[in-house]
């Protein structure tokens, strides 16, 4: 049997780890409830986020990175997300998909829409840097308390974009980019220019190359001495296949959003995926 004093003992023990895993649950679940709760339009705005926000945000993506964002079907599981959060980032362009009726759907009075108006392919390095501190500015009124902290994390996520692309841009000169002459999707003619290629035309989705239209682009990419033909994965990943089989020349698809090839699920991985996927495809 246990004498008096020992049982008095462990009693005190059970009762002092008790305390100690109320108190640790109550500042996990605190330190939880207190993150900027944050939904995106696309896996851009959410690799932005996550880059700029850290661990003071949640955020959650409404669009699959492999789909076209201008082109998804949303279903009511997707507006759910929205009942939960208090700020909805979504590019400018996005305002037809995601109408003021769609987002009141949501049943959430403390929901902020917030359009994110940076122009030009977000792929691009230049790019990317003007859109984290455009979303590190956003991230900062809404949550002032973690002002500094927003722009410090921003200028680092910055200041690491441009020495990628500094090195990026040096690996496609070096491999002659600039001498070589493209049609691409017009969604990544952006990304493209920056990568040194000679655009000389670009097309549509797949629904929108008309069997006249390919014909004025393999007229154009015969006349030019194109060399390669390059598509983009949201749009159409095959929307040049006619128009390369008729110049005999190659093809690659690229993405524009994190996440739509595999293991490139932040910026900086998408980057080097479309970088090593072009240079694997220029002719030898």
């Amino acid at each position: 049997m246990f004498s008096s004093r020992t049982m008095g003992r462990f009693l005190a023990n059970i009762i002092l780890l008790f305390l100690l895993l109320f108190v640790a649950t109550g500042c996990n679940s605190r330190q939880t409830s207190n993150k900027l709760k944050v939904v995106t339009g696309t896996s851009l705005l959410m690799t932005a986020v996550q880059e700029v926000g850290k661990d003071r945000v949640e955020v959650k993506n409404i669009i699959p990175p492999a789909s076209c964002p201008g082109h998804f079907d949303i279903k009511p599981s997707d507006v759910a997300v929205l009942s939960q959060a208090r700020v909805f980032l979504m590019h400018d362009w996005q305002g037809k998909l995601f109408t003021k009726e769609l987002v009141a759907s949501a049943n959430n009075p403390q929901l902020e829409v917030v359009p994110v108006a940076v122009k030009g392919n977000w792929m691009a390095p230049p790019v990317w840097q003007q859109a984290l501190q455009a979303v590190a500015s956003i991230l900062a009124e809404k949550d002032p308390a973690n002002k500094d902290y927003y722009k410090a994390k921003a200028q680092e996520a910055v200041d690491q974009a441009a020495r990628v692309g500094q090195e990026t841009q040096a690996r496609l000169q070096a491999a002659g980019t600039g001498k070589l002459k493209v049609l691409c999707s017009d969604q990544q003619e952006g990304f493209v220019r920056w990568a040194g290629f000679q655009v000389i035309g670009t097309y549509g989705r797949p629904e929108e190359l008309t069997p006249q239209r390919v014909k004025e682009l393999v007229d154009k990419g015969r006349q030019a001495g194109v060399q390669l033909i390059i598509d983009n994965l949201q749009s159409g990943p095959d929307a040049g296949a006619g128009i390369a089989k008729e110049l005999g020349i190659p093809r690659v698809t690229i993405s524009n959003f994190p996440g739509g090839l595999p293991g490139t699920d932040k910026w900086d991985q998408a980057l080097q995926k479309n970088v090593e996927l072009l240079l694997a495809a220029l002719p030898k």
